[in-house]
């Protein structure tokens, strides 16, 4: 294992009710299996379908080390909506004698709110009451001024060093160069201590050297090469026949 980790493994506890649907997630059940996943590199991937329950375990280990679940630091107080599962009430987080300086937990679907959310703490002027008053009434922003991608891309560029950071799909508004970009920043950051649990469907990212992939399957989950994986093997072979690959899809489309 490698010595510079936070966390170096991640259990999920017997005793979820049978009728909550956490209990049916493929990454539910084949982790409890498995008597847990390995953190052993700075990298630690998670791909699969939708639907396999890869978001659902990146908000539990989030709100497990403390992190808001819509996204940002420990101190970024806000909530939009109460829709995260109660999945971090049944984790158990093996960490390691170092601790993080820093920390972020970035999903693609909240980070919008995140970023309003910044830009109502930062205005000391506004006459709003509450985050959710400022966000309806105010007209400036600081955060949005730019693309969606390039929001993601510059809230990554301030990540410090020596940190743990959980990514839900980062790649979600990035273009191909864009995800190059992105896969600069995380070299970086890695080289300078810190660890990343990233989900993710990008055949792109998981190439990340010094990394772990874990494939999540409804009946298993494997440590697989970038090489092995789904993500991979079905864009290279669109890439290589795109029309008939295309032609094919179609033609048995009901």
């Amino acid at each position: 294992m490698d010595t510079r980790l936070f966390i170096s493994k991640m259990i999920i506890k017997q005793g979820i009710p049978e009728d909550n649907y956490l209990s049916d997630l493929p990454v539910v059940k084949n982790t409890i299996k498995m008597g847990g996943l390995v953190f052993d590199k700075p990298i630690t991937f998670f791909v699969g379908d939708n639907g396999v329950g890869k978001s659902t375990l990146i908000e539990a280990i989030a709100i497990g080390l403390g992190f808001n679940p819509e996204g940002g630091t420990k101190n970024y107080l806000f909530q939009s909506k109460n829709t995260h599962s109660a999945l971090y009430d049944y984790i158990t987080l093996v960490k390691t004698f170092n601790y993080p300086k820093y920390g972020y937990f970035l999903r693609a679907e909240t980070l919008y709110n995140s970023l309003s959310y910044l830009d109502y703490v930062d205005d000391k002027k506004t006459e709003a009451t509450s985050f959710f008053d400022y966000a309806q009434t105010s007209g400036e922003s600081k955060h949005h001024a730019c693309s969606h991608g390039e929001s993601f891309l510059s809230t990554i560029a301030n990540f410090i060093g020596n940190g743990i950071y959980i990514l839900d799909e980062p790649e979600a508004a990035l273009s191909p160069k864009g995800i190059m970009t992105l896969m600069c920043y995380l070299d970086k950051l890695v080289k300078q201590g810190s660890q990343f649990i990233i989900s993710t469907h990008s055949p792109m990212l998981i190439t990340m050297p010094d990394s772990t992939i874990y494939s999540i399957e409804k009946d298993k989950i494997e440590r697989k090469n970038y090489w092995e994986t789904e993500h991979y093997s079905i864009t290279r072979r669109f890439l290589e026949k795109p029309k008939e690959m295309l032609k094919c899809l179609i033609e048995n489309t009901d």
